[in-house]
Parts: C-alpha cells; sequence; structure tokens
C-alpha cells in the first residue's frame, strides 16, 4: 500500500514572525498605552469637573458646614453633594404655586433689563429644549454635502426655522437647521439651514456621531466585534480547518 501520488501533501503552518526585544516593549507599552489612556483621560476629566464645582459651591456654603472645618484636608465632590440637593431644593420650591410666583416675579424683572433679557430667554429656550426630554433637537444625525460637492459632512439635525426665516429663505422648498460638529471638539462647529431634500439622514444616534468626530475618523460605528459574531465565525472556521485537513490527509491505495 503506497500513498497516492496525486494527492498533495498539507500545507505546513505559515511562521511566525519573529519580534525582537525592542518589538516586544513596543507592543508591550502600545498595549498598556491602549488600555490605561481612556481610564487616565476620564479620571482626569471626571476629577477637573468636581474640583470645578467644589470650587464654585464652596464660598456659598458657610464655614460651618464644610468638612475641612472639622478634618485636616478637604473631601473632593463635597461641593458637588451641596450642588445637587440644592438644585433639587429648587426644583421642588419651584413646583408649587408659591414657586411659580416667585419665579415669573423674578423673569418680570429680568425682562425689563435690555441686555439681560435677550441673554436669558435664550438660556432659558436651550436649556427647556435640551432637558425637558420632549423636544426631538439633535437625536437624528445626518449627511449633507459640505464644505465643496463631492465632501459630505456629519450634522445633528435640529428643528425647521421660524416662520419669519423660513419666509425669508430662498425657494419653495423647506429647510431644516442643523449643527455641523468640529473634528475633535463636537461642542464648536457651524450652524446654517439645509434643505431637506440636500440631507441624507443615517441610522446613527448622537452618541456614536460624536464619537466618530471626536475620534476624526478612528473609531467606526459598529467596528467592535460582537462576541457571539465572533464565536460563531472561529467555529466555521475551525470546521473549515477540521475539513480541509480530512481531505487532504493521504488515503491508502486501493489494492487489485
Amino acid at each position: 500500500m503506497t500513498p497516492r501520488d496525486d494527492v498533495p501533501a498539507p500545507l505546513d503552518p505559515a511562521p511566525e514572525p519573529h519580534t525582537g526585544l525592542m518589538g516586544r516593549f513596543r507592543n508591550y507599552f502600545l498595549t498598556g498605552l491602549v488600555v490605561t489612556g481612556p481610564i487616565a483621560i476620564t479620571l482626569y476629566l471626571v476629577w477637573w469637573f468636581v474640583t470645578w464645582v467644589d470650587g464654585v459651591v464652596r464660598p456659598f456654603v458657610p464655614l460651618a458646614y464644610r468638612p475641612e472645618t472639622y478634618l485636616p484636608y478637604g473631601v473632593p465632590g463635597w461641593g458637588l453633594i451641596v450642588a445637587f440637593f440644592s438644585l433639587t431644593l429648587v426644583g421642588f420650591l419651584a413646583a408649587n404655586l408659591i414657586g411659580r410666583t416667585l419665579v415669573d416675579v423674578g423673569e418680570t424683572f429680568l425682562g425689563r433689563i435690555p441686555a439681560v433679557r435677550a441673554i436669558y430667554r435664550g438660556l432659558k429656550q436651550v436649556f427647556e429644549t435640551l432637558f425637558s426630554g420632549k423636544g426631538s433637537s439633535f437625536r437624528k444625525v445626518g449627511l449633507v454635502e459640505f464644505p465643496s460637492p463631492g465632501m459630505w459632512s456629519i450634522v445633528l439635525i435640529s428643528q425647521s426655522p421660524s416662520e419669519d426665516i423660513a419666509r425669508s429663505l430662498p425657494g419653495q422648498e423647506e429647510h431644516v437647521s442643523v449643527f455641523l460638529p468640529c473634528s475633535p471638539n463636537p461642542t464648536t462647529g457651524f450652524f446654517f439651514y439645509v434643505p431637506r431634500s440636500k440631507i441624507i439622514e443615517v441610522d446613527l444616534s448622537a452618541e456614536d456621531a460624536a464619537t466618530l468626530i471626536m475620534s476624526a475618523g478612528v473609531v467606526q460605528p459598529g467596528s467592535a466585534p460582537d462576541p457571539k459574531k465572533a464565536a460563531a465565525l472561529a467555529g466555521m472556521a475551525n470546521a473549515a480547518r477540521i475539513a480541509n485537513a480530512s481531505t487532504l490527509k493521504p488515503q491508502p491505495a486501493k489494492v487489485e
């Protein structure tokens, strides 16, 4: 019994690339940077926000109610806790009749100051739209042809313009107000009106769009591998490897 000559021999696995000592150190360093970088930046931003709130709230807290009065060190986040309960108390008082009356009196007073009136009304409308949970601003993501033909940018779709602005816009087509965030800081950008037919809505959340903009396209939505899909693909690859190995296995020659 001799092996068949027409069956090719099994292919040897490709040799792994040789990695030197410096290459290993570089891989370890990059791995540590990828693991600790996002955690360090997140902790730094949280610490900065807590410290900033503490610095703003501390002057309004009497000295007898500050932790550093009784402790040899300050308590980070104490100002944030005070601000949270203070805002909750203000919201509770503003929800009843007496609180609404005081708010109306304060708004009337601010409305009589020309310079402050425009700022207060604009900020009030922005806060009511963002935190009411009823508005649809910036919940849809789209693409517009900007800054030149053939180049597309991500925009956050806002609301339709007011009647006065809509009448002033050229053409009869309906326009939509959009905000185009800049990379890598999405809090800055451009605001303009675009015809609705010039906007291509995409199935993308505002959070994914912000991540895409902040990473300058490095992190693409849906690029993270799904563990279930990865396991299924690994099982299929393993089954195919076993099938190929059994096919390529030498078979005994047929004896006449």
